[in-house]
């Protein structure tokens, strides 16, 4: 009894390290990854002078007469207004090219006075801004350098849920710091950032992560850090990468306009609920419910209204609504692109020319405007306006008001209410 309890321990513990073997040659070496690209990673520091805007805070019978040998050591501890101080900040960035092309991301160098990079073999260099896009969260620098070493560029496309990826940059200033994770999904979008299709993962990214690039497996840059998501400022677990074929596109432009020209349309989008999808007779949830038209746009000279639901763009389907400013942002202006829309239970095709996105719509950051004489009524979620004695006859009502646009989450977008319909009666009692 006792020896052959003695054997099967021991085959127990021979099986435990057989299986534990299997897994960790299954686990991913990273080593020859690191060799390979951290060269080309470099660490982004910037710096900002400010005007202090507060009255020197010196202590009650420590004033110093101006001109006295402690005046500067008073005034650097203490601050004076109009007295300029430095703000600094860290990030990281990537070689693309051997002449000295650097990414990294907006909000990394926005507003800097001075942009430092430093590079593996401890060289620093100053790097000039050659433009960048508060949109997209990217920016392309140039440093005076020649032969210098570059990342070997990927495709986002291609990346699959769940594949490993490799992150390098320089968190809380430690140069070249490796985390590796998976990819957690693809295509997410940001509040605020309607124009990225973001890559999550579950790599350890914290603040000076920024701007450094994400690898695959074949050491192919296939992102651009960019954000994290917390409640502490530091990893849980939900970071957040720019992908590296839209990333191009915008380099290209950067490096050839200093800026970004999007394509516009011209609509206020929104989802399309599990209630709006059977109110239109739809199988499923999909697409982008057109929830307003902007006067003199593309759309509103295609002919898109208010209630159509786009369910294909340029020949993409449209899942959910967040898929459709990407899609229109980077479509070169002037071309046109067939959309096809549910309206009143039918497929209808319209060509649409695509324009320039206007200054004052990029400002707006997708944010509503309402038309003059609409009132917001916070409790519903909506914006209302009166019916014209032409709109009381041509709809052949008595009353109601008309619903300019739903703008947040609430009983009225709850009920299915959008932009375009009529209310009649509220409580039983008529408008």
């Amino acid at each position: 009894m006792k020896r052959n309890f003695i054997a099967g321990f021991f085959s127990f513990v021979l099986l435990g390290l057989f299986v534990q073997g299997a897994w960790a040659g299954r686990l991913p070496d990273f080593t020859g990854l690191v060799e390979k690209t951290s060269a080309a990673v470099v660490n982004i520091s910037t710096s900002k002078k400010i005007e202090s805007p507060t009255e020197p805070q010196i202590p009650e019978g420590m004033e110093i007469p101006e001109g006295s040998p402690l005046e500067d050591l008073f005034k650097h501890f203490f601050g004076q207004r109009g007295w300029p101080q430095e703000t600094r900040s860290l990030g990281s960035g990537f070689i693309i090219s051997p002449d000295g092309y650097i990414v990294t991301n907006h909000h990394v160098v926005k507003e800097a006075d001075e942009i430092i990079v430093r590079l593996q073999d401890r060289r620093e260099l100053t790097a000039k801004l050659i433009g960048s896009d508060k949109r997209s969260d990217l920016a392309l620098l140039k440093v005076e350098a020649e032969q210098l070493p570059v990342v070997k560029m990927g495709s986002s496309k291609r990346l699959k849920v769940g594949e490993w990826v490799v992150a390098i940059g320089s968190p809380f200033g430690f140069d070249h710091s490796f985390t590796a994770g998976i990819v957690s999904a693809k295509g997410r979008s940001l509040p605020g950032d309607s124009y990225v299709p973001f890559i999550q993962t579950d790599v350890a990214i914290n603040p000076g992560n920024s701007g450094g690039p994400l690898f695959n497996m074949d050491g192919e840059v296939v992102g651009v850090n960019s954000q994290i998501y917390s409640r502490t400022g530091g990893f849980m677990g939900l970071s957040f990468a720019i992908p590296i074929d839209m990333a191009l596109e915008v380099v290209a432009q950067l490096k050839q306009h200093g800026k970004v020209i999007r394509g516009w349309l011209g609509v206020q989008i929104q989802d399309v609920t599990r209630e709006l999808a059977e109110s239109f007779g739809m199988k499923r949830p999909h697409g982008a419910l057109v929830a307003q038209v902007v006067p003199g746009s593309p759309a509103a000279s295609a002919g898109l209204q208010v209630g159509d639901v786009i369910v294909e763009y340029d020949a993409h389907v449209i899942e959910t609504s967040s898929m459709l400013p990407p899609l229109v942002g980077v479509t070169p202006v002037g071309k046109q692109v067939s959309i096809k829309v549910l309206r009143d239970g039918s497929l209808k095709t319209v060509k649409v020319r695509i324009g320039q996105l206007p200054e004052e719509e990029e400002a707006r950051e997708g944010g509503a405007t309402v038309e003059p004489g609409a009132v917001k009524i916070p409790s519903l979620g909506l914006w209302v306006a009166d019916l014209s004695e032409d709109d009381l006859e041509r709809l052949g009502v008595r009353g109601g008001v008309l619903v300019r646009r739903v703008v947040s989450a609430g009983p009225a977008r709850e009920a299915g209410i959008r932009a375009g319909d009529i209310l009649m009666r509220l409580g039983n009692k008529p408008l």
